[in-house]
């Protein structure tokens, strides 16, 4: 076998995992940390380690030095950072997740907004998946959206767009085919919908174009606070499920900047076990039957 062939499932199975000693553990997490935020407690090595293995076995690399040595040669670490972002990071996601808060966000929340924006004028409405992974959550969002408004929409001008850190998730967005795993949700109405806007081919579920062209994607790291920053006037921002790959100082800076960024009267959606307890005070919380959510006042 060559240096770069991809190895059999038969010989990925059977190889040997490679650890990390303390100085290299460090050094990539550091280097995962200064560019994207995401932290690895020491007691959390086990699990960097198993999944920088499945790249290490992608590239048919026999140890973490040579990665290392492998990933300092120009114009791979870019590249390398963005494979490891697809690695350590769980992208866990699924159609109508939490959909007691997606609920609250269809019948509660967008007609609150709508009303107020009816009052001044504004037909402008901004809604934001600011970790999108494979595009799931803001597909939801937007059958939500079509579902709940109707014809009503045409009088809106919607900015409905998902960004993340990982290219590959991003590519796997914007070509919206799906496996069963996609699809967990028993609601009726659920069930419904994917009949409506899927298409069933080879196994898989594409799609329809009518949901597909409400949304836009895009790349965007939570780390980097000025590019965050330029994303002012937001009306929605769903953030769920990302916040327990940060420490508490990145995690506070992110919660500041997305608070800025959010117009007043805006509202910020988290994962269901997540909260902004010693993170921040200045959001106000709604509860709703089965969720809450966070609104700046």
């Amino acid at each position: 076998m060559t240096k770069f062939e991809t190895p059999s499932p038969f010989q990925q199975e059977f190889q040997v995992i490679r650890k990390l000693n303390p100085d290299q553990f460090k050094t990539i997490r550091d280097m995962l940390y200064r560019h994207s935020g995401i932290y690895f407690n020491e007691n959390k090595q086990y699990l960097l380690e198993s999944r920088l293995n499945r790249r290490l076995n992608e590239l048919n690399q026999d140890s973490i030095e040579e990665y290392l040595k492998y990933i300092e040669q120009p114009g791979n670490k870019q590249i390398e950072l963005s494979f490891l972002y697809n690695h350590v990071t769980i992208n866990e996601t699924y159609f109508f997740r939490y959909a007691k808060q997606l609920n609250a966000f269809s019948a509660k929340i967008i007609p609150a907004l709508l009303s107020k924006k009816r009052a001044t004028g504004n037909n402008q409405l901004r809604i934001w998946s600011a970790a999108s992974s494979s595009g799931e959550e803001i597909y939801s969002i937007a059958m939500y959206l079509l579902e709940s408004m109707g014809f009503s929409m045409k009088q809106w001008e919607l900015d409905i767009f998902g960004t993340d850190i990982s290219p590959k998730m991003l590519e796997r967005a914007r070509e919206a085919i799906y496996g069963c795993n996609s699809f967990r949700s028993p609601e009726p109405e659920h069930v419904r919908w994917v009949d409506k806007y899927f298409t069933k081919i080879n196994g898989t579920q594409s799609l329809d174009q009518t949901i597909r062209s409400m949304v836009r994607f895009d790349y965007l790291n939570l780390n980097d606070s000025a590019a965050i920053r330029r994303l002012r006037g937001m009306d929605v921002i769903f953030c769920r499920n990302v916040l327990i790959y940060f420490d508490q100082p990145t995690k506070i800076r992110v919660i500041n900047n997305l608070y800025e960024i959010l117009n007043p009267g805006g509202y910020l959606l988290l994962g269901e076990a997540e909260s902004l307890h010693q993170l921040s005070s200045v959001f106000k919380v709604e509860h709703y039957p089965g969720a809450f959510v966070y609104k700046k006042e």
